[in-house]
């Protein structure tokens, strides 16, 4: 009986949990017993760096775009290159049509005068009791325009010329001169100064009035139209007419010309 022990024991050899220490039981089996001593030093934190090649790459492209831009813009600045165009540089597209001809009409008129003009429109709406820091609008126009006086040969009757038999002398009768519209000069016209209330700035916030203008620009052709009439234009108008019609015919051979206009 104790051969049979003996010989079971034999079979299965004494294992050990480390050098000089038998295994018993219950006893937890750590095959890192048998490695090297462990190191009473604590671990070491591992800094694992993701993507920081591809960080520094994406810095030193935006560099060089960098380096590149300055470059170019340095050179066409101080005119290093003159024949170096800015590859940056503003560029403006026109997709405006063709303009279309829609009729043509022929003119008969010699326009005689012409009268320049500039005014101030001075429009301002308020409300009655209420301060003008909270609603009010007023605003200071200056207006260049013109008027142009002409004289309509198309009009002239039968009749209206009258010569000698001797081609020597000549009356004309022609209608009175007539003004046309004001025409304003919005290269020389301009806002000078522009008042708006409280209220007024939050209305223009919400909404906009593109033809706010408008109404001053009527009322600066109106101004303008009506210093036309008091300027003696017309009277102008006739006498360089009147000129004009001596030198042409006189050049024909008529030695007495008379233009006519009517009275007044």
């Amino acid at each position: 009986m104790a051969d049979s022990e003996e010989s079971k024991t034999s079979e299965y050899p004494e294992v050990t949990s480390g050098p000089g220490k038998s295994l018993e039981i219950g006893d937890r089996l750590d095959p890192r017993d048998d490695r090297e001593p462990r190191s009473t030093e604590p671990p070491q934190p591992v800094i694992l760096k993701q993507g920081g090649g591809a960080m520094r790459g994406l810095f030193w492209l935006v560099a060089a775009i960098g380096l590149v831009v300055a470059l170019v813009l340095g050179a066409k600045t101080i005119g290093l290159f003159p024949g170096l165009k800015n590859p940056f540089a503003q560029e403006q597209t026109d997709r405006s049509g063709p303009a279309l001809l829609k009729s043509v009409q022929d003119l008969n008129q010699f326009v005689a005068a012409e009268g320049n003009f500039q005014v101030i429109v001075d429009v301002q709406k308020d409300r009655k009791y209420i301060p003008d820091f909270l609603l009010n609008e007023r605003i200071l126009f200056v207006a260049a325009g013109s008027v142009e006086v002409y004289v309509d040969f198309s009009s002239i009757g039968q009749g209206a010329v009258k010569e000698s038999e001797d081609r020597r002398t000549a009356e004309i009768t022609l209608p009175a001169p007539q003004l046309r519209p004001v025409r304003i000069d919005n290269d020389h016209s301009y806002v000078y100064q522009e008042e708006r209330g409280v209220f007024n700035r939050i209305g223009d916030a919400f909404s906009s009035d593109p033809n706010r203008l408008q109404e001053v620009y009527k009322l600066a052709e109106q101004k303008i139209g009506d210093a036309a009439k008091d300027a003696g234009l017309q009277k102008r108008a006739e006498d360089n007419t009147r000129k004009m019609l001596q030198q042409f015919l006189g050049a024909l051979g008529y030695t007495s010309v008379t233009v006519n206009f009517p009275a007044g």
